[in-house]
């Protein structure tokens, strides 16, 4: 087995097909589905399933690609330590970011590590936080913000800051007085809410503290994407329950809304930013880890982050 053939591998299950995979790597197929072929070899099982739609992963193949993903990046980062001028930081980093998360800080910290850090590639992934915590799992993620302590048990979670949640419904909204600045949690139980499904941590979250009071929230939709809850939410729709971080781009867009604090319950959630150890983090990672940090506590003190309290 070699490094060529994972590199191959991997590529044709990004592909779901031998065909496009044989001309995004420029290989043509015959050769390309011998060197697969001498792979299954070498590991004794089948790695792919094939039909004439494409291809798609055995259990044995999923638990390669992802094992050859996490070697690949190790090696490209070795690699690029390697080369780099004395002084200079560069290489990619892949950073994973909830929706609100990215609402906030996507575009002040991509900004930054252009400015600061113009020889590394940032990569940043948008995902919901289950999804995001797997991935970190595996390897394919450098850094990741994620809610819970214990996402990945063996990985460093450093806590980083605490948002508020808050019911939030469009200023021309009549769902409650105008003259409201909060809610009760049995209040905020009874309106029409949209809110994203069970495996997302923020319901679970909300969900709890219903539940401790033996309240039923009254559910009409549940939707995992931001943009279209939102939207769901301004159209009129309902409320919704979040942290202040998901209005930041619908207020640019020109839209306005109403966020009531919760009067008789504390209901937050924290961030965490994960990554591996800081002796396996290559230098790249790290600088983008210190400016993630940075960037944050920057937007936090300034106010331009609105809800939020830190914890580093």
């Amino acid at each position: 087995m070699d490094l060529r053939q994972l590199r191959y591998f991997a590529h044709i299950i990004e592909c779901g097909s031998l065909s496009k995979a044989s001309r995004q790597l420029f290989i043509a197929q015959p050769a390309l589905s011998q060197q697969l072929s001498k792979l299954e070899d070498e590991v004794g099982k089948p790695l792919l399933n094939r039909s004439s739609r494409g291809v798609i992963p055995t259990d044995n193949g999923l638990a390669l690609y992802h094992h050859a993903k996490f070697m690949l990046r190790q090696l490209d980062q070795a690699l690029s330590i390697a080369r780099q001028e004395s002084g200079e930081v560069h290489g990619m980093v892949t950073v994973g970011l909830p929706a609100t998360t990215v609402s906030a800080l996507g575009l002040p910290l991509v900004q930054g590590v252009r400015e600061r850090y113009p020889s590394i590639l940032l990569n940043v992934v948008e995902g919901m936080s289950g999804h995001l915590s797997q991935m970190m799992r595996l390897g394919q993620l450098d850094l990741c913000i994620l809610f819970s302590r214990d996402a990945a048990p063996d990985l460093v979670a450093d806590p980083l800051l605490e948002e508020e949640l808050f019911v939030m419904l469009p200023r021309h909204s009549r769902l409650v007085a105008q003259r409201r600045t909060s809610l009760t949690i049995v209040e905020a139980a009874a309106l029409p809410l949209i809110l994203p499904t069970s495996i997302h941590g923020l319901r679970r979250r909300i969900t709890a503290e219903f539940e401790q009071r033996n309240l039923r929230a009254q559910i009409v939709a549940e939707i995992d994407s931001l943009s279209l809850l939102m939207g769901c939410v301004y159209s009129g729709m309902g409320a919704t329950i979040k942290p202040m971080a998901a209005i930041l781009l619908e207020g640019e867009r020109g839209k306005e809304w109403r966020f009531l604090s919760i009067s008789d319950a504390q209901i937050s959630r924290r961030n965490y930013l994960y990554s591996i150890s800081a002796e396996r983090l290559s230098p790249a990672a790290a600088a983008v880890g210190k400016e993630l940090k940075e960037t944050a506590q920057r937007l936090v003190k300034s106010g331009a982050w609105r809800g939020v309290s830190l914890l580093a």
